[in-house]
């Protein structure tokens, strides 16, 4: 399964360069489990460096679209970085996540959630009227309190870092990753 996502989201983007269109009618037959519905993020790290992320929340298409779409876009249409060039190709280092099924947590304060809420081990989305932010597990590594991943997360989401305090719906999700060496 590693090889197939990370072969698959590197020919993604090697599509946009070559100019040649992939066929995945093979694949498809091969790989049955790529026609099930799923849902995956996309990173790219450039010298060890984040340099596009691109995923999504909900399956809500095969993951074999999923896969290939996130991968162009994290190449090519994250707006936080220029697109990809062709130089970096060689050089960029691929990580694939499935996402598994986000979960509501209930919670009554900021202490409750952070008993509720695993470092290292849980994705999270943060949803409060009309924004929206999520960090992959991974984002734990940098950020390693509740207090700093969530004051992090709210500015993401494009408001205050207190915004805890307004009692935002909060979802947990876990991720399988596989990553080039």
């Amino acid at each position: 399964m590693k090889e197939v996502l990370l072969d698959l989201a590197r020919k993604s983007i090697e599509s946009h360069f070559s100019g040649r269109r992939l066929d995945t009618s093979g694949l498809k037959k091969e790989y049955p489990w790529l026609n099930e519905k799923g849902a995956c993020f996309v990173t790219l790290s450039l010298n060890g460096e984040l340099r596009g992320c691109v995923g999504s929340i909900e399956a809500h298409r095969s993951l074999l679209d999923d896969v290939l779409g996130n991968a162009y876009a994290a190449a090519f249409k994250d707006s936080r970085f220029t697109e990809l060039k062709k130089t970096e190709l060689e050089s960029i280092v691929l990580e694939v996540s499935l996402l598994s099924e986000p979960k509501v947590v209930a919670y009554t304060d900021f202490d409750d959630l952070k008993s509720k809420i695993r470092i290292g081990i849980d994705g999270v989305i943060l949803s409060l009227g009309g924004h929206q932010a999520t960090f992959l597990p991974q984002v734990w590594e940098m950020l390693q309190s509740h207090e700093l991943f969530f004051s992090h997360l709210c500015q993401k989401a494009g408001m205050q870092g207190s915004c805890l305090r307004q009692n935002p719906q909060i979802m947990t999700y876990q991720v399988k990753k596989v990553k080039e060496n």
